[in-house]
This record gives structure tokens, C-alpha cells and sequence, in this order.
């Protein structure tokens, strides 16, 4: 048996969590969604929608992520694929087997949801995510000889390898450092083309100027970390 368990950071997204958290495979062993702050219901709508339910205080997907992490550690059963999924409805959640596959079926360590053109609807991705994703990847690719399209956030990782990445990151590189070490340390990856829609709801990040700059310069700063370091 693979003990699956799947990571939801989430901020007022009381209008899609549930609709997420009904769709993850059934076989999943804990649905863990971590509210980083929401001034609405996603709490309640994700404990009635059957998840665990934490709460983050620190604003930041990383320290979202972080928090999840923190409670993998604490639990007696184990963990052995850990997938990392964003509440806003915008992923479809029952692709989770195709991207876990790799994992289980060719031992691949780390797998991600590529946001590719033909498979999105029009206006999922906005210019500032589409151009950032572009210039992210194509700056691993020339810096690290990376293979990979996207830093899609629908994403599935062996646990001892993520324990082993040592992650930091508290805000928008949570992504992209994830991506680095893997590359840094070496873990066979792969990219499997997903299915992506407009989310419900307004980005917190691509939604707003502050947000998608801010991001973007998260970002650079990690690349430029790792080509140097």
C-alpha cells in the first residue's frame, strides 16, 4: 500500500475547496488543507468536505506548505507520495493518478502537472504566469539543463525526497526552489501534460499587479541563487 497524502494551501477559497476536495481519487489516504488566513468559510466547507483542516497565521504559500509538511512529521502513520494541489478549482484534482503514476509505476521521485497551451481553457493562465513560466524555464534550462515547461503547482513528490530538499521558501518561491533542488540534487523528474480552467475566485497572485511582481522577482532570485552558488 502507497500512503498517499495531498497538500492544500488556501486562502478564501470557501467557494471552490469543496469542489476540489470531492474530487481527489478516493484512495488517497488524508486530504490536508492548510487555511492560511481566510476571512471567509473555507475551514468549515473543507472540514465538511471530509479534509484535515490547519491553520497557518504567517502569510505565504510557502509557509502554508511548510505547515503541511510540519504535520506530516507529526503523524504515526507513514507518508510516501506527498502531491501538492491549489484549492482554487483551477487543476483538475481526478488527474492526480496520472501525475502520482510516474511515481509508482517507473520510480520516478518527482512529478509535475504541465499547464500546456492545448490543454488550457482560454484566460486560465494570465500573461504575467504564462511570460514568468516561460522566462523560469527557460532560464533552468540554460543554467542547469533542465527539462522542464512549467512550475505548474499541481505536483507529486516521493516524502523522503522532499524531506531531503530541505525546503525554505516562505512565500512565492516555494514552486520553483522545489524545482531547483530537485535539479541541484539530482532526482529523476517528469512532467505530465494536465488539463487546466479558469479558477474560481480572483488570484492572489497573477490577479494583481503587486502579486505577479512580487512573485516574479521571487523567482529570479531563486535562479540566480543556484547558477551561483
Amino acid at each position: 500500500m502507497n500512503w498517499i497524502r495531498v497538500i492544500i494551501p488556501a486562502y478564501n477559497e470557501e467557494a471552490s475547496i469543496a469542489k476540489v476536495i470531492h474530487d481527489i481519487p478516493s484512495h488517497v489516504s488524508e486530504v490536508i488543507v492548510v487555511d492560511n488566513q481566510s476571512t471567509d468559510e473555507t475551514s468549515k466547507q473543507a472540514k465538511n468536505a471530509g479534509a484535515t483542516v490547519l491553520q497557518e497565521s504567517k502569510m505565504g504559500y510557502g509557509y502554508a506548505c511548510l505547515k503541511g509538511m510540519s504535520y506530516l512529521k507529526s503523524l504515526k502513520e507513514p507518508t510516501d507520495i506527498v502531491v501538492f494541489l491549489d484549492g482554487d478549482y483551477s487543476d483538475y484534482p481526478d488527474e492526480m493518478n496520472k501525475i502520482v503514476a510516474p511515481i509508482l509505476m517507473q520510480d520516478i521521485d518527482f512529478v509535475i502537472g504541465a499547464r500546456v497551451k492545448s490543454k488550457r481553457e482560454p484566460g486560465a493562465m494570465t500573461f504575467p504566469q504564462i511570460f514568468g513560466n516561460w522566462l523560469a524555464t527557460t532560464l533552468m534550462r540554460l543554467l542547469f539543463n533542465s527539462k522542464f515547461t512549467d512550475l505548474g503547482p499541481f505536483r507529486a513528490i516521493k516524502y523522503e525526497k522532499l524531506l531531503d530538499l530541505k525546503m525554505q521558501d516562505k512565500t512565492y518561491g516555494w514552486t520553483v526552489e522545489m524545482q531547483l533542488k530537485a535539479l541541484k540534487q539530482k532526482l529523476s523528474y517528469a512532467e505530465v501534460e494536465i488539463n487546466y480552467r479558469n479558477r474560481i475566485g480572483t488570484s492572489k497572485v497573477s490577479g494583481t499587479v503587486k502579486g505577479a511582481v512580487m512573485a516574479g522577482v521571487k523567482i529570479l532570485g531563486w535562479i540566480f541563487k543556484y547558477a551561483f552558488k
